[in-house]
């Protein structure tokens, strides 16, 4: 800087050179700086006659006039001077005067400048997000203010860095200050003893700074107030009196503003909401037409609903922020809760564990105050007491439903969305409280099932953690502080509520200690805040409201207050809510982008893997695929009604005779064969047939007829599946065709009828022609051959391979074969010499019959001797029957006759035709039963199966697996999570 000359008069200007420079220049008055000639020599000028104006200046402050001075005379002065000398004697002074004021001024506009700017963000941060009320401003507002460039005007307003550089010294600006500081430094330490009245910054500080320590406005305000007020009453009234009285007085005088204040808040705030809920209304009864988005909330809890259900194997955690309320059990979490949520929403009991599961609370405003479930349409008015008993009824059924057999808690969530006018925007989830002991009644691993679910909880990083203490037992039973702290040893994320503080204030001997758990000096935990709250008298009719007044009245009247214990912001579950509300959206703000980069990456990888194994198919999940198998399945089954009749017809006729026919030869056919004539062969078959039809046959031509659907359903599937080559719907194919048959019953009234049918086609004995005849011969004939093949069979299974077998094949008989071929050899005689034997041997021929083996050496039992006659006896009858049976191919002339004047007599024929006429008849029932209602059940049965499976998440799973299915699965979920994500960012980002 240079310093002036003898050629500069004015002292004031030379103040304005520093001396450190060490230059001295000569400077005329003329080169003199110009905001230096117009504050110090505005009327240096050819007419010195001019009397000079009386400047603003010289007004600024009353710190800064000038003493009064004695008129003296305009052309007089001292030591003979004129009126120059005596100018420049009172333009120094004055200058000198007003340079301080100008420093004064300058950096007050300047401090002023800087501290209104950074005072206006931070009031801009704790306005409420109006984004969604945009639609009532007028439409020309938004207009003008796209026609105003807001931008240019914010760039030609003077910034910081051009204020400072008028900015002097501020070690001289400090100088000046020195005796206005200790005037004011008795207000300011008293001020600092209530410094922090506010509540609303707890959450954003670091965590190295004190929590909740910015004091609101409207109480800072006061406190200057008041101070301004004091000094103005006198300096001898503080002298006077000690400074305990001083700080007492100033702090009821702060306590009677702060509540002053907070009633007009509250007052304002009820005015809103009146106004905010009238205007939404009318929105929903549609005069402003407008979609209304889904709000920021509501984005972030289905982002969490979807990660919930979100199980994957590729390290994708989920790390995004909730608030996760643990306690002691009966600490009073459901309370705080309902606080925050302001209704009674939560079961209650005296004592007993309530809590069974985790409860997903989204929490948001609204113009009507309900609450939903996540998976229910229903909404619940909680200003109806008969909605909110039907809401915890309904929250404590889900619970109960949520725990298996033999448990006590479930990990399973139920999420629940409430809304309503003036609620803080966040997401809670109530747990289980924790307990020491396990009592009767409850699952033995109950205590480590809720230490399990609270840590899964609160082991997410970005978890804000809500530890509620019951205040009015003692701290050392606590047992969920211990637990809070190995989640989060510095206390980073961790806020903690003190309950009941009403029978703590009243019931604890030491006031002293509860201000000690409020400061966090008790507890060996850390916390980001500590708020002391009480939620009511303890009984469960009270309503919010009232609960509201006690809390606000037991805090006017404490001492906890009144004598600084407790600060003003730690108080209530209003300043509770505000703060954890501000904490949980600036941990979302802070990781959600994080979480979402996470989700790219994960989709990256499972992309990839699906392109390598599996490029030629669709990405279908779970439910995609079990849509698929269900119209698959739904075709199979129409194709049933595709089947001819003539085809259900051939193979019931078919499988019947297959399941009857034994039956028929052996008990029928074969006994009244033994008969010696006619009369008695046909009353024999009668009696037997009869018998037969009230019992027996009914019963197997249903059985047929269900097997025979199960078989063509099964056929359709496996044609089906060689279409396609697809294996992963065969468990659940097989699934459901089991349990639809399992499922599937007969029409009752299909027995009865069938029984009626069959007896009258059974009584029918008339052929009415030739063709019949032939038919009936044919049918007896192939029924005969067959079980003489089958009885062959069973003879050379006994008696072992002939001669020739032995000779070719290298093989011989055993000893039990060859016994039983010596015993046969023995009965064929007996039947050569007795062709009309009877079907059983007498004992005596036994006897003979073993004694003639004896003699050649064989032993042989009784039993073994009648079991090979079954055999032998069989043979010799099928033979005897069909030859009788080609006898009779000319027969039916005869039986027009009755047999009269004949040797011939073939009722066993007619016996056949009977037989035949109910295969086919039976046959034909059966298929109209199959195709105009078995079919249609059976359709019914898979589609009601195919529904209960539908919606049974578990069959799903176990029925469609696989690493396709897993994979497509995983996909689906990581896709929307981000889709999610991506919408909820995009929104934060808009209302910011």
């Amino acid at each position: 800087m240079l310093r002036a000359g003898n050629a500069v008069a004015c002292l004031a200007c030379r103040s304005l050179l520093s001396p450190r420079m060490g230059v001295r220049v000569g400077v005329p008055i003329q080169k003199l700086h110009p905001l230096s000639r117009a504050i110090h020599h505005r009327y240096t000028n050819a007419n010195p006659q001019r009397t000079p104006h009386r400047t603003a200046a010289r007004h600024i402050s009353s710190l800064c006039r000038l003493p009064p001075r004695t008129h003296k005379s305009r052309y007089g002065g001292q030591g003979g001077h004129g009126y120059q000398q005596h100018r420049s004697f009172w333009a120094v002074r004055l200058a000198a005067r007003l340079l301080k004021l100008r420093y004064l001024f300058l950096g007050g506009a300047v401090g002023g400048g800087y501290t209104a700017k950074k005072t206006y963000e931070e009031w801009k941060d704790l306005l409420p997000d109006l984004s969604e009320y945009n639609w009532v401003v007028p439409d020309f507002v938004w207009e003008l203010t796209e026609q105003i460039d807001l931008e240019k005007l914010a760039k030609a307003l003077p910034d910081a860095a051009e204020l400072a550089k008028l900015m002097p010294d501020l070690e001289k600006i400090g100088e000046n200050f020195t005796f206005l500081k200790s005037l004011l430094s008795t207000g300011v330490s008293l001020v600092s003893e209530v410094n922090g009245a506010s509540g609303l910054r707890l959450l954003l500080e670091s965590p190295g700074e004190s929590a909740l320590k910015a004091p609101e406005a409207p109480v800072a305000a006061a406190a200057a107030a008041s101070t301004a007020s004091s000094a103005e009453g006198g300096d001898k009234q503080y002298k006077k009196a000690s400074d305990k009285e001083k700080i007492d007085q100033l702090q009821e005088e702060i306590l009677r503003s702060q509540m002053k204040y907070q009633r007009m808040l509250e007052r304002l705030e009820k005015e809103n909401k009146e106004l905010r809920k009238v205007v939404l209304q009318k929105d929903d009864k549609g005069i402003h037409q407008r979609k209304i988005k889904k709000s920021l909330i509501d984005l972030y809890s289905e982002v969490l609903d979807i990660l919930s259900d979100f199980d994957s194997n590729y390290n994708t955690q989920d790390h995004l922020p909730r608030v996760v309320v643990v306690g002691d059990q009966s600490a009073g979490k459901t309370s705080v809760l309902e606080m925050i949520a302001q209704a009674r929403i939560f079961p209650r009991g005296s004592g007993e564990m309530m809590t069974r599961s985790p409860v997903k609370v989204t929490l948001s405003e609204g113009p009507h105050h309900v609450a939903m479930f996540k998976d229910s349409s229903r909404e619940f008015d909680l200003s109806k007491e008969e909605d909110l008993a039907a809401l915890r009824q309904e929250i404590e059924l889900r619970m109960r439903k949520s725990v298996k057999d033999g448990q006590t808690v479930s990990p399973e969530t139920i999420s629940i969305s409430v809304k309503g006018p003036g609620i803080q925007r966040m997401v809670l989830v109530d747990l289980p409280g924790v307990i020491n002991t396990v009592t009767a009644g409850m699952a033995a691993d109950t205590k480590e099932t809720i230490f399990s679910i609270s840590k899964a909880y609160m082991q997410n990083p970005n978890a804000i953690i809500l530890c509620i203490q019951d205040g009015s037992v003692d701290a050392e039973r606590s047992i969920v502080t211990d637990l809070v702290s190995q989640m989060d040893p510095q206390g980073k994320r961790t806020i903690f509520v003190l309950t009941k503080v009403d029978l703590a204030e009243k019931n604890l001997s030491s006031p002293n200690r509860i201000q000690q758990i409020v400061e966090g000096k008790l507890f060996p935990m850390k916390a980001l805040g500590y708020f002391a709250v009480v939620t009511g008298k303890g009984s469960s009719s009270e309503s919010i409201d009232s609960i509201k007044d006690y809390e606000e009245d037991f805090f006017q009247s404490s001492r906890l207050l009144r004598d600084g214990m407790l600060k003003a912001h730690q108080v209530t579950t209003k300043n509770l809510s505000l703060a954890v509300s501000d904490c949980f959206w600036k941990m979302v703000r802070e990781s959600v982008e994080q979480q979402a980069d996470a989700f790219k990456a994960s989709r990256f990888n499972l992309e990839t893997e699906w392109k390598n194994n599996y490029p030629r198919l669709r990405e279908l999940d779970r439910n995609e695929l079990f849509e698929k198998a269900k119209n698959e399945i739904l075709d199979e089954v129409i194709s049933l009604s595709q089947v001819t009749p003539k085809h259900w017809e051939s193979i019931l006729q078919k499988k019947l005779w297959e399941r009857v026919s034994t039956h028929v030869i052996e008990n029928i056919y074969l006994p009244a064969a033994q008969t010696m004539d006619s009369g008695t062969f046909n009353t024999t078959v009668d009696i037997k047939l009869k018998q037969w039809t009230d019992k027996q046959l009914p019963h197997k031509a249903l059985e047929v007829a269900w097997e025979t659907l199960q078989e063509e359903f099964a056929r359709f599937m496996a044609e089906y599946k060689g279409k396609d080559q697809d294996d992963i719907f065969d468990k659940l194919k097989e699934a459901v065709k089991d349990e639809s048959i399992k499922r599937h019953k007969w029409n009752e009234r299909a027995m009865d009828s069938l029984r009626v049918i069959q007896h009258n086609a059974l009584e029918d004995r008339s052929i009415t022609d030739k063709p019949q005849w032939d038919a009936a011969i044919q049918f007896m004939e192939e029924t005969l051959q067959s079980r003489l093949k089958d009885t062959e069979s069973v003879i050379n299974d006994m008696v072992g391979p002939d001669w020739k077998q032995r000779w070719m094949h290298w093989t011989n008989r055993t000893a039990d074969q060859h016994i039983r071929n010596e015993t046969k050899n023995e009965l064929e005689r007996l039947l050569k010499l007795q062709e009309d034997h009877t079907a059983y041997l007498a004992n005596d021929e036994v006897t003979t019959v073993r004694k003639n083996l004896e003699s050649r050496g064989v032993e042989v039992d009784p039993v073994l001797i009648k079991d090979t006659w079954h055999q032998m006896y069989r043979r010799h009858f099928l033979q005897k029957a069909l030859a009788h049976c080609n006898l009779c191919r000319r027969g039916y002339y005869y039986y027009q006759r009755h047999f009269i004047d004949s040797e011939l007599e073939c009722n066993d024929v007619v016996l056949f035709w009977r037989i035949q006429r109910m295969l086919v008849i039976t046959g034909n029932t059966l298929r109209q039963q199959l195709t105009n209602t078995e079919v249609r059940r059976l359709e019914k049965n898979v589609k009601e199966v195919l529904e209960d499976f539908g919606e049974d998440n578990e069959k799903k799973t176990h029925l469609i697996t696989g690493r396709r299915v897993q994979l497509a699965e995983d996909l689906k979920k990581v896709r929307e999570i981000q889709e999610k994500l991506e919408a909820f960012i995009e929104a934060l980002h808009k209302e910011k």
